[in-house]
């Protein structure tokens, strides 16, 4: 009697373009950056082709909202923070996201002693998109007032203009 081997199919290959924001605890700036730039590609049509996550260097906040008063102040701009939770970022987001932006240059420092040495996608600040603000760093609100929270969302706005025109001019897979 002859045995036949089953047939096994590879798990489908995601085609989007996928981006990872990164914070130290992911629940003030990488989760407004998340749903900053969702919103973008949203009104840009491209949301279809793009994945867009947050996650935080720290577990901390794992499986928590967003702060209060970054979902607070997101609102009152109309972007949705509420639904997110928090995530710890790890080593298999490396094979999972082709952007990985850290929001300061600790958060890189820490993304970079985490990368993978065969990771070929883009590791780097997601204010580098947006040189035009003269600023590299997205601060933490985190221990500050209200106009922390405004600021993050003014950067982030910014920023997410620039990656999205880059990656409408270099990584969408068509």
């Amino acid at each position: 009697m002859r045995l036949r081997r089953a047939k096994t199919t590879a798990p489908p290959v995601d085609a989007r373009t996928s981006v990872l924001f990164v914070c130290m605890g992911n629940i003030c700036r990488s989760p407004t950056a998340e749903t900053v730039f969702r919103e973008h590609a949203q009104r840009a049509g491209l949301l279809d082709e793009l994945r867009i996550e947050s996650a935080g260097i720290g577990s901390w906040h794992v499986g928590q909202p967003p702060d209060k008063r970054a979902i607070l102040h997101g609102r009152r701009r109309g972007y949705d923070l509420e639904p997110l939770r928090a995530r710890q970022v790890t080593r298999t987001d490396f094979a999972r996201f082709d952007y990985i932006l850290g929001m300061d240059l600790r958060n890189l420092r820490d993304l970079r002693a985490l990368r993978p040495d065969d990771y070929k996608g883009y590791l780097g600040l997601f204010l580098d998109f947006a040189p035009h603000l003269g600023v590299r760093e997205v601060p933490d609100p985190y221990y500050g007032g209200p106009d922390g929270f405004e600021a993050v969302l003014e950067l982030v706005e910014r920023a997410s203009e620039g990656l999205l025109a880059h990656i409408r001019a270099h990584a969408l897979r068509r």
